[in-house]
């Protein structure tokens, strides 16, 4: 099989364009990915179309790699993601946001959609993402290691960059929106969790679980980009209020919330190219 650093170089020449390369990555979860449309000047590339790049099957993800510009910054967005539960590896759910850094971005802005572990907040909250807690069972730096792509152990210490937290909370209250901050946390799916290991996920303490987002941090820390992750409490996990889930609740709510999300991402990006963080 062709080396991993060889097919994330293959499948970034494969949609560079011409032009200033991209600064800032997003990675758009379930519900949210039209941000992509309303980047300006856009450029769209069906996933289908870049080498070695996974497909994505979930409703509420399109499957597609978009490039523009969007308050100052230039941008590629992945409109969807794959998930472990599609029957992937780590390596392979975290290869498109290796991409996103091979093409040039230093920060990758990724978002998702979460259940809420935190009885105080209710669906639409969105929550900055201060940690993570990973349980989804497969890692994506496991096996070998590329040193072209990064070190065999990378420091985890400030997975989210704190200064790049501050930028984002200073962006939501400038624009009078409620942000919250807590810890993340990867579960395999697709089943919801139990009440039980809801119960446990608050003891250990984490705030909002979902299905993705901790492989792309992973890699792109491991590749030495810089990170801002967000989530959409779309609903509150099982055994909170006693009813039952769906992924229509999750695209609904996601749905619902979207403008505040889009002018929260449209202000953070706005900052970064403002406060040269972009420069750095």
């Amino acid at each position: 099989m062709t080396a991993l650093y060889d097919r994330v170089q293959a499948a970034a020449a494969a949609v560079r364009g011409p032009g200033r390369p991209p600064q800032v990555g997003l990675i758009l979860g379930s519900g949210l990915g039209g941000y992509a449309d309303s980047l300006v000047g856009k450029r769209a590339v069906p996933y289908a179309e870049i080498p070695h790049f996974p497909q994505s099957h979930v409703v509420g993800h399109a499957g597609k790699l978009v490039f523009g510009e969007r308050g100052g910054a230039h941008c590629v967005a992945m409109q969807g993601r794959v998930h472990l539960y599609e029957g992937h590896s780590a390596e392979t759910v975290s290869f498109p946001a290796r991409v996103l850094v091979a093409l040039g971005a230093k920060v990758i802005i990724v978002t998702n959609a979460a259940g809420g572990l935190n009885p105080d907040w209710t669906p639409g909250t969105l929550m900055l993402i201060r940690d993570h807690i990973d349980m989804l069972r497969d890692h994506a730096l496991r096996g070998p290691n590329d040193e072209r792509l990064g070190p065999r152990f990378p420091d985890m210490t400030q997975a989210y960059a704190p200064e790049l937290r501050v930028l984002a909370k200073t962006a939501a209250k400038e624009k009078g929106i409620p942000l919250a901050e807590g810890v993340y946390v990867a579960m395999p799916g697709p089943t919801y969790e139990t009440p039980a290991e809801v119960k446990m996920l608050q003891t250990v303490g984490a705030d909002a679980t979902g299905m993705s987002t901790v492989p792309e941090v992973v890699v792109a820390r491991h590749m030495g980009a810089r990170v801002i992750g967000i989530s959409c409490i779309t609903n509150q996990a099982a055994g909170i209020t006693g009813n039952a889930l769906s992924h229509d609740e999750v695209t609904d709510t996601a749905t619902r919330v979207r403008a505040t999300f889009e002018s929260l991402l449209d202000a953070i990006l706005t900052r970064l190219v403002t406060s040269g963080e972009l420069d750095a």
